[in-house]
């Protein structure tokens, strides 16, 4: 786009678009991976003890 000679505002919109697109890949990548890894290696927890987990994966949520 820059070698192309687009608009500053077109470009500063394709950045923006793509900073979202990367910061969402990477929640997702960290939301698959408690969603699944850790499940699979916690396992059955009473609910008591999953409280811990429960709230860890709310958190990742934010990151």
């Amino acid at each position: 786009m820059i070698e192309g000679g687009k608009p500053c505002l077109d470009i500063a919109q394709q950045l923006s678009a793509v900073e979202k697109a990367i910061i969402n890949a990477k929640r997702t990548l960290i939301q698959d991976h408690l969603y699944h890894c850790l499940e699979e290696i916690v396992g059955a927890l009473p609910r008591d003890r999953r409280q811990s987990i429960d709230e860890f994966k709310t958190i990742a949520k934010y990151l």
